[in-house]
């Protein structure tokens, strides 16, 4: 074991950091087995990975050309969820788990008395629909996105976390927010919808950004999900901000029900937060606060509007 580990490792060191080369080789050795780190070092001493080398270096040839390791497995383990990553959805990252935990941990949202109902715009895998109806199973929770694959990843998602999400294809960006030909034959519109919660991770890094990223972002996750106009880089928070503001009302008419605010979260590029505060406070949003990640950079803003 040590030998491989020590193989894989030198192999990836002309494209990786020691510790991060390290670390891939583990992870090709937990995925080929089947075993974690600990029973790899301790309790199979015994393992052949003879009939493995010919994979071992394939995966080696493609992790020196950036593919991210996650595509090469078509899976993740994120957030306590284990998801299908392909080219068409983007690799969970762990700010994100910040946004959802953020939405798990507000009381005002845990304190409401009714059902809750939470939508997900550009939801890719899944991961945040998944992660939340998993928390609350007692929550309903759509998924949109632009991407008929996307879509059709996240529905195998929360089939394999064994949840129940209602995932459509839309473009929050259309006006008819209609859905496209899928699987489903369904049509969403978000005016027909009621929600408490909307959150999203839109794409929000500009194309002016790209000279400063890495070639494994870059060249294989869906610059779709990824990049906005240096034109308007608040190109989605703005549309999806507007849109709840012409929501269907909460009760029918003649109906005698307390008005439930809404709550709004976003993931954000952190050199938009000041400018993203303002244009939610414009619309009419309050309690707007601005929270940072694990890295201490500006990344999820939370906002609410009464009605």
């Amino acid at each position: 074991m040590k030998e491989l580990i020590n193989h894989i490792t030198e192999q990836l060191l002309p494209a990786y950091p020691k510790d991060e080369a390290n670390a891939l080789a583990w992870w090709i050795a937990e995925e080929l087995t089947g075993l974690s780190r600990t029973e790899l070092q301790f309790g199979c001493k015994g393992t052949n990975f003879s009939s493995h080398m010919q994979e071992i270096e394939t995966i080696i040839d493609r992790l020196l050309h950036f593919e991210p390791i996650q595509y090469i497995f078509g899976h993740t383990l994120w957030n306590g969820l284990d998801l299908k990553v392909t080219p068409s959805t983007l690799i969970p990252r762990p700010e994100t788990a910040e946004l959802v935990e953020r939405i798990n941990l507000k009381s005002e949202i845990l304190n409401l008395k009714s059902q809750i109902h939470v939508l997900d715009v550009g939801t890719g895998s899944g991961c945040i629909a998944i992660s939340l109806k998993k928390a609350h199973p007692e929550w309903s929770v759509t998924g949109i996105d632009i991407s008929p694959e996307a879509i059709e990843v996240a529905r195998e998602n929360a089939k394999r976390n064994g949840v129940e999400v209602d995932f459509y294809v839309a473009d929050i960006l259309s006006p008819s927010m209609g859905e496209s030909e899928g699987a489903s034959n369904l049509k969403f519109q978000i005016s027909n919808f009621k929600y408490d919660v909307v959150v999203s991770n839109p794409p929000y890094i500009c194309e002016s950004e790209k000279v400063s990223m890495k070639s494994n972002v870059l060249d294989y996750e869906p610059s779709t999900a990824l990049f906005v106009p240096d034109s308007d880089p608040l190109l989605f928070y703005r549309r999806i901000a507007e849109l709840q503001t012409r929501r269907s009302p909460n009760s029918k008419q003649g109906e005698a029900q307390p008005p439930k605010p809404l709550f709004l979260f976003f993931e954000i590029n952190e050199a938009y937060g000041p400018q993203l505060s303002a244009m939610l406070e414009s619309i009419g949003y309050t309690d707007i606060q601005i929270h940072k990640d694990i890295y201490g950079k500006d990344r999820i803003i939370e906002a609410r509007m009464a009605r």
